[in-house]
Formats: structure tokens, sequence, C-alpha cells
């Protein structure tokens, strides 16, 4: 199937995004278009299409499972307290890196970047109001924090990533751990020249949260603690406990812990609820990446890299940069790149490990564009105009670029 076909298909899938038609829907109709003008039958185009979906299939069914953990997480208050102690702890002298490291860790632990910034949002709203910093400055903060968890974090962009390129979940996470560490500290430094930039936070009201019903600080955690000691029995120890069993598990525990027992149906179907639209979207993804894979586009691609003098090695983090740009997100782009270059980044002597790893960590480059829900989402969070978030955008890519940067390097370093 001809390159045209693809790009085609793409670009109108981008298109249809863009005029705020449903991606998944997007996508599949993308992907029809981009085989039939790509050279193949009808019939040809519908089973490329459903071998990019089986493809994903396993990555799927270990998202959804995963929803537990996360609406565990948010409808016992477990996240909000982490973050609320996180900031309170550090004060407000540190608020641009309490923020930080809120957001940080609650992607890690396994809560979607833009609900992550949701959380935080009316703590930082309120601080931010007292210390008279611009709600620019909070929300890079948070969005810069959000993207150095999600690399290391057991959401639907590292699974699909580590499950395409058939690499242990809890490695791809671990060798992220540094580029975690130089995402954070960028993200400080960039926030902290906005913090007289921009809108200030004035006259809004902000939801007071009823500190009885949180849970304690060490109940929250240990549904997290667990799935981590869990996914880190394979590197340690070679003993594999699947995210699909380890991220219910510590959520189950984390709900016992917390003493809310009854909120374990509420939890489960939010938590299903979240992920059912991730997995909608992976199928309409996974078409499409069945389309592009089976494609000369990347064979187009290669070629372009090989003709500019570009290593091999860097096929895993511009091909995901640009995948995740396309689709504005950062589980469709993981998966995109993954699947389609996964042949070709192996090929060039590159790990699993070491590819997923790279692939995970420059989804996280563009994949905050306007045509995408997290744009607007989080942009909602924080009351910014429309005006206002779209001067965020050069600072977040330069979070992202120094995640994929750093990310290259580490794992280029350990795939020697």
């Amino acid at each position: 199937m001809t390159a045209i076909g693809a790009i085609l298909g793409l670009i109108i899938a981008i298109i249809l995004i863009m005029r705020k038609i449903t991606p998944a829907y997007s996508l599949i109709l993308g992907s029809v278009i981009g085989g039939l003008v790509g050279g193949v039958s009808l019939t040809e185009t519908v089973n490329l299409m459903i071998s990019g979906i089986k493809e994903i299939s396993p990555a799927v069914i270990r998202i959804l499972t995963a929803g537990i953990l996360a609406g565990i997480l948010i409808k016992t208050g477990a996240a909000t307290k982490i973050a609320e102690t996180i900031i309170e702890k550090l004060g407000e002298k540190r608020v641009i890196f309490a923020l930080a490291l809120s957001t940080l860790i609650l992607t890690a632990i396994g809560v979607f970047v833009d609900v992550a910034v949701i959380t935080v949002s009316p703590i930082a709203l309120a601080i931010a109001k007292r210390v008279q910093i611009s709600k620019l400055s909070i929300l890079c903060a948070m969005v810069g924090g959000g993207k150095s968890g999600n690399i290391i974090s057991p959401n639907p962009n590292t699974i699909a990533a580590a499950e395409n390129f058939g690499a242990s979940l809890s490695s791809v996470m671990w060798i992220n751990i540094v580029p975690m560490i130089i995402g954070v500290v960028v993200t400080v430094i960039i926030a902290k020249t906005l913090e007289n930039k921009g809108e200030k936070v004035v006259n809004i009201e902000i939801e007071e949260i009823k500190r009885e019903e949180l849970p304690s600080f060490f109940a929250s955690i240990i549904g997290p603690i667990v799935t981590i000691f869990l996914l880190a029995l394979r590197p340690m120890m070679a003993i594999n406990i699947d995210p699909l069993i380890a991220l219910p598990v510590g959520g189950l525990v984390g709900i016992i812990s917390i003493g809310k027992i009854y909120k374990l149906k509420e939890s489960m179907e939010y938590g299903l609820q979240k992920m059912s639209g991730i997995a909608i979207l992976l199928i309409g993804t996974g078409s499409l990446a069945g389309i592009i894979k089976n494609s000369t586009l990347k064979d187009f691609i290669l070629i372009g890299l090989d003709k500019m003098n570009i290593s091999e090695q860097l096929i895993a983090p511009i091909s995901s940069a640009l995948m995740s740009g396309a689709t504005a997100s950062t589980t469709a782009g993981a998966t995109i790149a993954s699947i389609t270059f996964s042949g070709a980044i192996l090929a060039s002597g590159i790990s699993a490990i070491s590819g997923a790893a790279m692939v995970n960590a420059g989804a996280t480059v563009l994949d905050h564009l306007p045509h995408g829900s997290f744009f607007h989402s989080t942009g909602g969070a924080t009351n910014l105009s429309l005006t206002e978030r779209m001067r965020l955008i050069p600072y977040e890519t330069a979070v992202g670029v120094s995640l994929a940067i750093s990310s290259t390097v580490v794992s280029i370093f350990f795939n020697r």
C-alpha cells in the first residue's frame, strides 16, 4: 500500500478530530479512506484495520483493569489526600515544585494526567491566589509534573508501548526514572519564569474540601505501593505478576486499607468509564496503525531520516512525537508509533525495553495540542482563557522535548 494513502488517511483523521468529530470514528474513517487511496481493495482495507486492532487488544484488556486502581484513587479521596499532603508539607514557598511533584506522583501511581491536573487544580488555584502567581505558572507546573510522572506510570500509554514491543511493563517504567527527574527540574525552571506572566487568580470560587471525608495519607498510598511492589517483582526476583493482576489487586488492597469498601462499585464504574474512552480510542488507533504499518509510509520516513543523517536510534522518539502531535494524545501516539515502527526500531539494535521507553517519552512532546481533549480539560480546570491556554503550548512542548531527549540518552546508554 502506498505512503500517499496512509498520509491522506492520517490527515483526514486529524482534520475530523479538529472538527470535534469523535476521535475513534475519525481514526476509523481515516483508515478506510487511507486504505482505498493507498491502492488496496475494501476487503483488504478492513482486514488491515482488524489486524491493527488485534495487535492492540492485549493492551486494551490490561488498560480496562487498570481502571480499578485509578477509580479507587479518585473516588475514595486518596488522590486528593496525596496531593494535599505533598503541598502542605512543602509549603507555599515551594508551591511550584509542590504542584509539579503532586501531579507527578498521582500520574506515576496510575491516575490520568488530565485527571491529576483536575484533582490538584482547586488546591493550586487557592494557593496561587494567596501568593499572587499566574495561572500559566501553576498549570505549567501541573502539566509538566504530570508528563514527567506519565513516563514511569502504569498508564495506558506505557502499557501500550510495553505491550507492542514485547517488553516488561515494570522495566519500561524504571528505565525512565532519570528522565522523569530531569523533566521535573525543567518544569520547575520554566514554571518559575511564568509566575508573573498572564492571568492571575481573581475572585474565583474554590470548592472547599471536607478534610474529615479524606482518608489518611498512609492509607491512601498503600494501594499504589502494593501495585508498584507487585510490578517490581519481575525485574527484582524474576516473578512475573502481570499488570492485569497487579493493578486491580493494588486498588482492592488500597480501598480496604482506606476503609471505604462500600465505594468499590462506584469506584469501579468510574474507572471503567474513564478507561472505556481510552479503549475505544485505541480501537480507532489500532485500525489506523494497521493501515500505516502495512503501507510504505514507514519506509518513506526511514529513508527521510537516513538522508538527513539522523541515526536509526532516534526513530522511536521522533515517530512517537509526530504521532502524538497528529492525534493530540499520549496513548494514541505511543500506540501508533510502537505498532508501526517497533520492527524497524528493534532491527536497528535497540532493545525492546529501550525502544518502548523512548516511544513512551516521545509521546509527551506534542500530546497537548488544541485538537485533543487534554488541552481543553486542563485549561478548563484552571479557568484559563483560550488565548492564555494557547500561550502555554511552547512551554509544554519544551518539557516534553526534555523528557524525550533524556529518555533517548538513558535508553541508548542502557542498550550498550
